[in-house]
């Protein structure tokens, strides 16, 4: 059976966007970065971070632009989601969006560079209702991302260079959507061989009787794990 695909381009008028969730984590909660739509259709709107696509651009390369010019660099993990092509997802005319999400280490200088920029970052429970389909493309990332985080080590990369053990459980439940045992999870994530006690401590409060000790993961140990995945879910 043959089929026919030729087509005449003047019956085609779409587009190509791309928008970018941004996953991070303040230590206590999993955070989106949102941004505030300029110009019509719906000024003033939050929104993902977005760009249109030009023709001779790559979508990825396009993605990688919209993360180096928020954080001053391109090689966070970034992976694509999918390609939102609703035809009425954008009342310009046909924009198919091909969406990618993307997780980041939270400093108080990138933080403060980016609220400088007019952005914000909301808890990903308290996102408020975003223009287009933006509240669809957070919804399906943090699906992707539950996926990911229970089979490959990529929560690590939320996680500032050393942490306590209180802070990976807390990730770990943010992005699985769970409560953990503590003396469980410490247990087994101890076990996991992805941890180095780094000799260090911090007192997580005014109110903690004596200072958390803290961790570093084994970045060769968690180079192997992610290539070749691991059931993390018994966390």
């Amino acid at each position: 059976m043959s089929m026919r695909i030729d087509f005449d381009p003047s019956d085609f008028n779409v587009a190509l966007a791309t928008s970018v969730v941004v996953f991070g984590f303040d230590g206590h909660q999993l955070v989106t970065l949102l941004a505030t739509k300029v110009g019509e259709p719906y000024e003033g709107a939050h929104i993902l971070p977005s760009a249109v696509i030009q023709p001779a651009e790559a979508p990825e390369n396009v993605a990688k632009t919209i993360l180096r010019v928020l954080t001053g660099r391109e090689d966070w993990p970034l992976e694509q989601l999918n390609s939102f092509a609703n035809p009425y997802r954008n009342p310009s005319g046909r924009v198919v969006n091909i969406a990618y999400y993307c997780l980041v280490r939270l400093s108080d200088e990138l933080k403060a560079g980016l609220e400088a920029k007019g952005y914000v970052w909301v808890p990903v429970q308290k996102v408020p209702s975003m223009a287009y389909d933006h509240d669809e493309v957070l919804a399906y990332a943090r699906e992707r991302f539950k996926r990911r985080v229970k089979r490959r080590p990529v929560g690590f990369t939320l996680l500032p260079r050393e942490f306590t053990l209180n802070e990976i459980q807390r990730l770990y439940e943010c992005a699985l959507g769970k409560k953990f045992d503590k003396r469980n999870f410490r247990r087994k994530v101890l076990k996991s061989q992805l941890l180095i006690e780094t000799g260090n401590s911090v007192r997580s409060s005014a109110k903690a009787k004596r200072p958390s000790r803290l961790y570093m993961f084994d970045e060769k140990k968690y180079q192997t794990l992610t290539l070749k995945g691991y059931d993390i879910v018994y966390f």
